[in-house]
């Protein structure tokens, strides 16, 4: 891949156009925000010249509800070789695509499965894809060539291809990024009208849960309104779970032995399918979960403290597999959780006392 057009510079366009150009490729930038597309230009992710024939590549990375539109708009234009949009919905797009007669044989759908909670080309990297799964859904109609350009646009973005069926891919989505959302957010909102003193209290477990809220809400309603169906099932399945959890908590506040064990019991099955469901997401770089025994370091909020903290570890010869910042509420001071393999644990608690780290027990 020589020349590539990126249509939409917001955070995943102009990501992905900071990447391409990264590695040589001359990338052509256009938005219906004109200014949107020069920003993306100062950043080093192209130029906003129109290109002055067909490239090699056209990436789509306009909203869902716009996607079909603005593909069927670039290829009867002949503006390239191959089509790619990246829209986080597969099925819809590509309906309405093969509605308006298209031939389809010079198009691939593609979602990369990375993102922020920030929009817009300023949020953009040129390593957001990395290591990242990015999924391709051909078709038996897809031409080879398109599809090998589609796999050129990821290695160069440096992502991990998979190939799914579109309408696998929307159902796949819906369970581990649209209904969390979705769910986040909840969460979230029962903080809006919540006591100054409750919200005081927050530790890192609703700053976990709640973290993704913080998105775009106009982007998730594009998002949303693409993909309605497969999220709606799965929050009618939570809603049936949340019932069932609600009347085991009343279950609890019983006088009845026996209905206090049946709340036990339904709280119990909750939680335990819980760790059941949480054990499958995978672990470091996509692999099998591990399971990692945490060393908790007392440190002050002052620059350098993490720097000296890793380079004690390396110095100790401990790779730290996995790391959590919890920040002392009304003081200048926190709490890093290094998740280390089991073996190390002594090895590095060892040698951060000997440095003197505080460490928790």
């Amino acid at each position: 891949m020589r020349t590539a057009l990126v249509i939409g510079t917001g955070l995943i366009g102009t990501s992905a156009a900071l990447a391409l150009a990264q590695r040589g490729v001359t990338v052509h930038l256009t938005d219906h925000d004109p200014e949107q597309a020069r920003t993306a230009a100062a950043l080093g992710a192209g130029t906003d010249e129109a290109p002055t024939g067909p490239v090699d590549l056209a990436v789509v990375a306009a909203p869902p509800a716009h996607v079909a539109a603005t593909l069927a708009d670039a290829m009867r234009r002949g503006l390239a070789r191959g089509y790619l949009d990246v829209a986080s919905v597969k099925g819809g797009p590509r309906r309405e695509l093969d509605a308006l007669g298209l031939d389809l044989s010079a198009y691939i759908g593609s979602h990369p499965m990375s993102g922020r909670e920030k929009s817009g080309p300023l949020a953009a990297t040129g390593d957001l894809f990395e290591g990242r799964p990015w999924v391709l859904t051909p078709t038996r109609d897809t031409d080879t060539e398109v599809l090998n350009l589609a796999l050129e646009l990821v290695s160069h973005c440096r992502a991990v291809p998979v190939v799914m069926d579109a309408d696998a891919h929307d159902r796949a989505v819906a369970l581990v990024s649209h209904m969390p959302h979705l769910v986040s957010s909840l969460v979230a909102a029962r903080l809006e009208h919540a006591e100054e003193a409750a919200v005081r209290l927050c530790g890192q477990g609703i700053r976990d849960v709640t973290r993704i809220a913080a998105s775009d809400p106009r982007m998730w309603i594009d998002i949303l309104s693409a993909n309605p169906g497969p999220v709606a099932d799965l929050l009618t399945d939570v809603a049936a779970d949340l019932d069932e959890t609600v009347q085991a908590l009343r279950a609890l506040q019983a006088s009845d032995e026996a209905k206090r064990r049946e709340g036990t019991t339904g709280i119990e099955d909750v939680l335990r399918r819980g760790n059941a469901g949480q054990v499958r997401v995978p672990g470091k770089h996509g692999s099998a979960p591990r399971v990692y025994e945490t060393v908790a370091v007392l440190i002050d909020d002052q620059p350098g403290q993490l720097a000296r903290i890793f380079a004690d570890a390396g110095a100790a010869g401990v790779n730290i597999e996995d790391v959590r910042i919890e920040h002392a509420t009304g003081q200048q001071a926190g709490l890093v959780q290094l998740m280390v393999e089991p073996k190390a644990v002594p090895v590095l608690t060892g040698a951060l006392r000997e440095r003197g780290w505080a460490l928790r027990q």
